[in-house]
């Protein structure tokens, strides 16, 4: 029997389980104004890869269902919102060796918001991606135009988004357990503070899980 994650949206897809949302604990680092989400790494459509993302109520945010696993057309991954209105289109760079991609406003798929890349020092291993605004991402490597980078493990479901202050303005923690059962990775949470947009945030973790995640991928590019 599984622990319940989101007590308010109605189960009407095959495959969904309702699981209870606890109160949400105090952490030390946590401030009046951040948002706490529960994501879970599960689509509400049936045999799709995905997330669903519950806010501290247990209320839809955010889903990402992917239509087109392993077509290969396109690669895109849309971020929605409850309603299913996309958000946030992801593509991956076209002809680039390492892990670099772009984030678009809405369905649209001209003039980027941002530019997510794989961090590959080796000399900086706690590094784990940068965010780069537009499609600046050929100027990380002498440090201009970064906007986030993320540190911690994806892996371990323990990140630190910091902004170019090195204010950290996100994180990704493991859930804790309920009644002694725990989560394990696939549901975690994601703390955003009020100097960063929480689809930002979700873009960010869409990506690290492209990065870092199973080699399961929402489709083949």
């Amino acid at each position: 029997m599984m622990t319940k994650v989101h007590p308010n949206f109605a189960a009407t897809v095959t495959d969904t389980v309702a699981i209870k949302e606890t109160t949400i604990k105090s952490y030390a680092n946590l401030n009046a104004d951040d948002v706490t989400l529960t994501v879970w790494k599960k689509s509400l459509l049936f045999n799709c890869n995905g997330f669903t993302v519950y806010d501290a109520k247990g209320n839809l945010v955010f889903r990402v269902d992917n239509y087109m696993a392993g077509s290969g057309t396109n690669g895109e991954i849309v971020l929605m919102d409850a309603g299913g209105k996309s958000l946030l289109t992801i593509r991956r760079k076209r002809l680039s060796l390492t892990d670099n991609w772009l984030v678009y406003d809405g369905e649209t798929v001209v003039n980027p918001l941002f530019s997510v890349k794989k961090h590959m020092n080796i000399l900086n291993n706690k590094c784990l991606a940068h965010v780069s605004s537009g499609t600046t991402s050929n100027k990380i490597a002498n440090g201009k135009n970064i906007v986030y980078e993320i540190e911690g493990s994806y892996t371990q479901r323990s990140c630190a988004v910091y902004d170019e202050k090195r204010r950290m303005v996100a994180e990704i923690k493991q859930k804790e357990a309920v009644g002694g059962v725990a989560f394990g990775i696939d549901v975690f949470r994601l703390i955003v503070g009020p100097q960063m947009d929480t689809s930002i945030a979700m873009a960010i973790v869409i990506l690290l899980d492209q990065m870092f995640g199973s080699s399961k991928r929402f489709s083949t590019y």
